[in-house]
């Protein structure tokens, strides 16, 4: 082996320039530990798109005349045979080094010189390799965020796996919280009464593996994505195992928020705790005393939002969010293509599913009781709405996301009376409800104020621009002020922060802090690429 190391040493020295899946470094004494973890995702993603099984990163040799002049990099064996965990640990799929290969060269000066060569693989067929949650390619020799394109290239390579079945290496039940995993019993309890008795005893091996959460009593993707502890979060980077709340006035400004992570399965109650449903009055006319009703039906509610969690694409590393608007609707929003094409399809009484994202998430999260079974789920939501006589959920499947939003308000009294007073086909209520919207739309406008709303919406897209433009690595709120010139603090987090955080461009260095004196932000993969627009 160290043969041939040596003759695919020999062959890289004798190239005139560094390549996409090539790097020298000189890293005489020591190299930044981001730095690597950044080069590693680079140079492994660019293996995997020019066909190569493996990219190479040397060091100990000057990286314009290939030189050798030596490391001390991790001079012991101990610390540099613990860098494959360390780098395993913040990069997909828990990727690591091949091998790093330890032996002497002689230098011009016929000195013994110490070289490590790193042997990093490809990415996996249809699978960007993240370090830190962000990808990273390589434009000529240099270190750049891939770009939109080479993900959506990699992405597309044909992987006929399921995410959320994937077994994950030395993870264990250690990994996984006892509340979760009571919880699920409980759940699971309520799903198959007939098996009460015979829950209690199983073991939770066996439990875990009849629930369908483990595959052959091992640990997967889904096992952790609902039942692990929060700081097991990082065995599924750079897949998210996190939902956020966001509350928002009736100008769309940003009042609170709050990121709940792993285990799903108890932080989905908590979101759902989040959402003030309260009671709403209103009148229909035929009575002097008004119908009370809650906002929005909770089964609705819960629903949505396990819908998000059971369909959101995991690979494009992106959160799910809440949004409540103080104008009486929700947002739920998950990351991927809308899989049955339209709703209409899935709102025909012949439409059966026929594939799905994550089938192996879906199917634990039936037996779980969180989702109706695979396939009807959006199909009892608009019938709920249709019995609450409210108007029908709105689905957006732009940007390769699915946003579904809720009403928790009577658009039009006339709409509420007709369903209140007739039993009608869903088919009819959709084309009813569809143009009680084109109504309501129509009244509501105000040119004036719509023209106010679309300047004040432009200037926080490029305010949002500019903090993007100026940022770099990590920085603090002081940091960025200066940077772009402020004069202070005032109305910074509004203007600039919260719509960044919001549009997934920037993210927290403590997301578990978000007040902490020491918190920093640094670009998103979505704002790297929007960057690169910006520069060009």
């Amino acid at each position: 082996m160290n043969l041939d190391i040596n003759q695919k040493l020999t062959e890289l020295l004798s190239m005139k320039y560094e390549t996409e899946i090539v790097e020298f470094k000189e890293a005489k004494e020591t190299f930044a530990f981001d730095d690597l973890g950044k080069y590693f995702s680079a140079l492994s993603n660019e293996a995997n798109l020019h066909n190569e099984k493996y990219a190479w990163l040397i060091f100990g040799v000057e990286d314009k005349k290939h030189d050798i002049v030596g490391t001390n990099y991790r001079n012991d064996a101990r610390s540099l045979n613990s860098l494959k965990e360390e780098i395993g640990k913040q990069t997909t799929g828990n990727l690591t080094f091949v091998e790093i290969h330890e032996f002497f060269r002689k230098n011009k000066n016929n000195e013994d010189k110490r070289v490590l060569v790193f042997q990093i693989p490809a990415a996996p067929c249809g699978m960007p390799v993240a370090f830190k949650r962000v990808y990273y390619g390589r434009d000529g020799e240099a270190l750049v965020g891939l770009s939109i394109e080479k993900i959506e290239r990699i992405r597309a390579q044909n992987v006929t796996n399921d995410w959320s079945a994937q077994i994950i290496p030395n993870a264990t039940i250690e990994h996984l919280s006892k509340e979760a995993i009571s919880l699920a019993r409980k759940m699971y309890a309520e799903k198959n009464p007939h098996l009460a008795s015979d829950i209690e005893r199983w073991s939770d091996s066996t439990f875990l593996n009849n629930a369908r959460l483990t595959r052959e009593g091992k640990i997967t993707n889904t096992t952790i994505l609902l039942l692990g502890k929060p700081e097991s979060a990082d065995l599924i980077i750079p897949a998210l195992s996190q939902i956020t709340w966001i509350l928002k006035d009736r100008d769309g400004m940003v009042r609170d928020y709050e990121h709940f992570y792993c285990p799903l399965i108890v932080s989905a109650e908590k979101v759902k705790a989040k959402i003030r449903n309260l009671t709403y009055r209103y009148m229909t006319g035929d009575s002097i005393f008004p119908k009370e009703t809650l906002q929005y039906d909770p089964y609705i509610i819960r629903e949505a939002l396990n819908n998000a969690i059971a369909h959101q694409d995991y690979s494009k590393a992106g959160r799910i969010t809440v949004q409540e608007h103080e104008d009486d609707y929700l947002i739920f929003c998950n990351c991927g293509d809308f899989i049955p094409g339209s709703i209409e399809n899935v709102l025909k009484a012949e439409y059966s599913a026929s594939n799905y994202r994550n089938p192996f998430l879906a199917t634990a999260m039936v037996n779980l009781n969180m989702i109706d079974t695979v396939g009807s789920g959006i199909l009892k939501m608009f019938l709920a709405q249709k019995k609450r006589c409210f108007p029908l959920p709105d689905y957006d499947f732009s940007n390769h996301e699915v946003r579904m939003k809720l009403y928790g308000k009577i658009l039009d009294i006339n709409y509420t009376r007709r369903l209140l007073n007739e039993d009608l086909p869903l088919s009819e209520v959709f084309e009813l409800d569809r143009k009680q919207k084109e109504e309501f739309i129509l009244h509501r406008n105000d040119p004036v104020k719509e023209q106010v709303k679309e300047q004040v919406k432009e200037q926080v897209k490029e305010q949002v621009k500019s903090l993007i433009f100026v940022l770099e690595g990590e920085k603090s709120k002081k940091e960025l002020v200066e940077l772009l010139n402020l004069k202070g603090l005032r109305n910074f987090s509004e203007n600039y922060i919260s719509p960044a955080l919001e549009g997934g461009f920037v993210e927290l260095t403590q997301p578990d802090s978000p007040n902490s004196p020491t918190q920093k932000y640094r670009l998103t993969a979505k704002g790297f690429a929007l960057k690169k627009e910006i520069t060009r």
